[in-house]
Parts: structure tokens; sequence; C-alpha cells
């Protein structure tokens, strides 16, 4: 595409052109805001990171080819670099890629789901619904990128702008129109959803998360995030969790539909009569959900309340597309989702349960939930990601402590900090009397160790990788498979 007709889509203050040749015919091939992907021909976007700044990279850019920069500041490069100064280059790499890959946002349906719990399974969840149904639907988000038969791995929930336009383009190509994106709250500060409008919006949930020196200064510019999905996006419909305390606040600041759901309160869609059930293999909840003069019978295969607020996130949302509800009901009964609650029948009679929980908030529910369904001991083993969210590790020792019966503690992605340095820190918050614990820095063999101690009747949550296939140790992402691991001991045991 001709830089011309790039540059139409973007606002720049400047054009530092000290060669004095004119690039605006250059046919830009690829924009690249990681300098060591690009080479002749391509864009480079200076984009500011939270551990490192594009504009530190623009001289390695160079020296691979690039020589077309846009960037928020001049540049010291040679004089045949052609720079454009924009504002705020994180909206002109969404506004560039929009234009390079035909705005394959307007041509699509899309729901974007946000909320501090249950991004991830209420978008799988609807997902599968809209897929098992008959309409073509893609995903991304946390468990990656998914459509037709491709599936694609993510480094974040919700991926940088020129990945999504990517992918959106793609989607469009294999005959996918409909989209269910899980959005951050970082993705909503870093503008990789600038300019894509929304036409449902969903939220679940609010808590405390992702504050720290490299996310969010507070909780308030965490909730200012989320709540621009609902002001600024184009939205014209929003299904919100009228039971959450910051509802009403969330989805204010618009005059578009708006539908509720709640196990607690009045709502459009309202769930009662909550039963929890085991079975080998399986741990789930049975309930009702009324909506308008009508009641359906609900189950699904994960455990706790929070499960039915998913479930009827997912209902309001499918239906709302024109799906009947009795559909929608009886495919929720048989969705299984990798890392969610993803759980195995031991040859011992104990029931191995692998989640993504992997802060405060998040484990307290998880254990809570699988507290309800009274194992002859709550095993939980978990560790905390090296380098950052270190005020993570108070509150996951915290609610280990309190509403476990015993602990493992272990790694999870230590990165370049020492595994036994995290274990020493979380381990300050067991006090004497509370429940106790053994410390095993290799995940692996944490992992063999909780299996081959457990006992008929107990649950072991393995807490914090949930989808994740591998583990970041000094730099290097090293393979690692959880359920892998479980499958091995069963065949063996």
């Amino acid at each position: 595409m001709l830089l011309s007709e790039l540059m139409q889509g973007i606002h720049y203050t400047e054009i530092i052109n000290r060669s004095g040749i004119d690039a605006s015919n250059t046919n830009v091939v690829a924009l690249c805001c990681d300098s060591r992907k690009v080479f002749s021909d391509s864009l480079f976007v200076c984009i500011s990171g939270t551990l490192t700044n594009g504009h530190d990279y623009a001289q390695a850019a160079y020296e691979r080819g690039g020589r077309i920069f846009v960037a928020e500041r001049a540049l010291e490069l040679p004089e045949d670099a052609y720079i454009i100064i924009s504002p705020d280059t994180r909206v002109a790499l969404a506004q560039l890629s929009a234009i390079f890959f035909g705005n394959p946002a307007d041509q699509m349906t899309i729901i974007g789901v946000t909320g501090t719990k249950g991004k991830t399974t209420t978008s799988l969840m609807i997902y599968h619904v809209l897929n098992d149904s008959g309409v073509p639907t893609g995903y991304i988000g946390s468990n990656g990128i998914c459509f037709g038969d491709y599936t694609f791995g993510t480094v974040n929930t919700t991926p940088e702008s020129y990945d999504l336009h990517y992918y959106m383009h793609q989607m469009l190509s294999v005959g996918v129109r409909t989209l269910v994106m899980e959005v951050s709250s970082q993705a909503l500060k870093m503008a990789r959803v600038f300019g894509i409008r929304f036409d449902t919006c969903v939220f679940t949930n609010l808590a405390p998360d992702h504050i720290g020196e490299h996310e969010h200064p507070d909780f308030n510019d965490y909730k200012h995030c989320k709540h621009t999905l609902f002001t600024d996006y184009g939205a014209e419909y929003i299904v919100y969790n009228a039971d959450d305390e910051y509802a009403e606040e969330m989805i204010s600041g618009n005059r578009c539909e708006k539908t509720s759901f709640a196990m607690n309160h009045g709502a459009d869609f309202r769930g009662e009569d909550l039963e929890y059930y085991r079975t080998p293999g399986k741990i789930g909840v049975n309930f009702t959900c009324h909506y308008r003069n009508e009641s359906y019978p609900v189950s699904v295969s994960f455990p706790g309340e929070f499960s039915a607020y998913n479930a009827m996130t997912a209902i309001a949302v499918c239906s709302h597309l024109g799906l009947r509800i009795a559909d929608i009901v009886r495919t929720l009964k048989d969705i299984r989702i990798k890392g969610r609650f993803e759980t195995y029948e031991l040859p011992n009679g104990a029931t191995a349960v692998i989640d993504y929980a992997h802060n405060g908030v998040s484990l307290k529910a998880a254990l809570q939930a699988l507290r309800m369904y009274k194992p002859n001991r709550l095993i939980c083993l978990f560790g905390s990601v090296g380098g950052r969210t270190k005020n993570r590790r108070a509150e996951l020792g915290l609610v280990a402590s309190r509403d476990a019966d015993f602990c493992i503690l272990t790694s999870d992605n230590p990165d370049n900090e020492p595994p036994t340095a995290i274990i020493s820190e979380i381990a300050t918050y067991f006090t004497a009397g509370t429940c106790p614990y053994v410390a095993i820095a290799d995940r692996k063999k944490a992992i063999e160790y909780a299996l081959s101690h457990s006992q008929q009747g107990d649950i072991l949550l393995l807490a914090g990788k949930g989808h994740e296939s591998y583990q970041i140790i000094c730099g290097v992402r090293e393979d690692f498979n959880e359920a892998e691991i479980i499958r091995r001991f069963c065949l063996i045991n």
C-alpha cells in the first residue's frame, strides 16, 4: 500500500525529510513495531512499552533496512530516513493497521468482554455456542486466537493493534464475520483496540488487579480504563452483571440498550436454585435461569457460583444475536475449556484441577468454589511470576494459607528472578498455625509430589498456569504442559 494512502488515516504534526526525497509514493509492504522484524520497504512505528521504548530501537530498525518511521519525537538517524511525527504512536499504529488490512473490524460483528474475572471462560462459552449454532465465530483472548480450523498463541490477552487487524483480516478471508474478544485494561490503556467498534460490550465484574509499577498506578486508573470500553467504542448493546458493586458506574455514560444478569438481584436474566455436583472427572453446577416468563434448567461443567454468572452472560449475549435459549443451554452443558477448571480424575480417587487463577481474587474464588464440593483435603499448588506484580505474592500467600488445607509453593514463570526468592517471599505470609506447606522450586517435581501424595477424595488445584504450555525461565520460554504431567501420572499409576 502506498505511504500516502496510509498517512491519510493518521494524525501527524510534522515530517522530517532531510534528504528531500519524497517517500509518499513508496509501497509499504509491512508495518512493524518490533525492530527485529523490520526489512526493506516496511514502516517502523516507535511505540512505548512497559519495559522498553521503541524510539530506542529506531537505529536497529534502520540497520535492518527500514527507512520510514512513525515516532513521537525526532530521531537521530541518517538523512535518508523519512520520519513522520505523530503525538501518539500507539493510536497511529492502530489507525495504520486498520487501513493496511482494509478496515476488517468494520465488516464484523464484534463482542468485547471485559472484567477482572471470567473473561476467558465467558468469551469461549460464547465462541463455542455460536459456532455450534452455525454462526462462524472467531475468538481472541488469553487462550489464543481461534477461527475455523486455525489456532494461534498470543503473548497478551488482547494482542497489539497490528495483530488484531491482521487476524481479523484472516478471519474475513475464511468467512468468519463474528468475533468475541477479551478486552483487557492494558489493551484499553495502550490503544490496542483504538478505532474498533464493538457491537456488544460485556461487563463481568471488577476488583483490584493489575496494579503495579508496570501496569496501572492505582485502582481508579484500572477502573477508568475498563469503563472506556462502554463509552468510547460505539457499543450498541451492553450485557452486565447487576450483582457487581461497580456495575452502574461501569455501564454509565452511554445511551445504548442494556441487559442485566444476576443471582442476587432482580435482573433480565436471573439465576437461582444453584446446586453443586461432583462426579468422577467432573465438577460443576446446576441452576435455573429465568428470562421473562420462561425458566431454563442449566448445567455447566465448571465449579462455583461464578460459573453460573459466566453461563448467564453467554445466554444473554447469544440470545441477543438471535439464538434460542434452549439451544444455548444445550451447548453449554458440554463445553470444556483448556486451563479453566480443567478436571482430571486420578487413579487414587483424588481430583486434579488445572486453573489459571494467578492473583488473590481469582485464587480465593477458585478455592472457595472447590471447597463447596467437600473435599477430603483441598490442596493448592501455586507460585507467582518473577520481575513484576510483586504485590500479588502477599495476596496469594494470604488467600492460600486461609482457604487451603495444604499448599505446595513452587514456580510460575520466575523469569530472571530466583524461584527460591519468590517462594520465600510468599512463605512469609504463611503465619504459624495456618495452612501447612512444602516448597519445591521445580514445578514439574512439585506437581509429581502433589499427585503422588494425594489421597482419595482430595481436590488438588494446580493454580497459575492454566492454558499456558510453557515456563519462562531466565528470559526463555521452555515447554511445560501440566495436563501432560497429569496424564503421564495416570498412565503409570
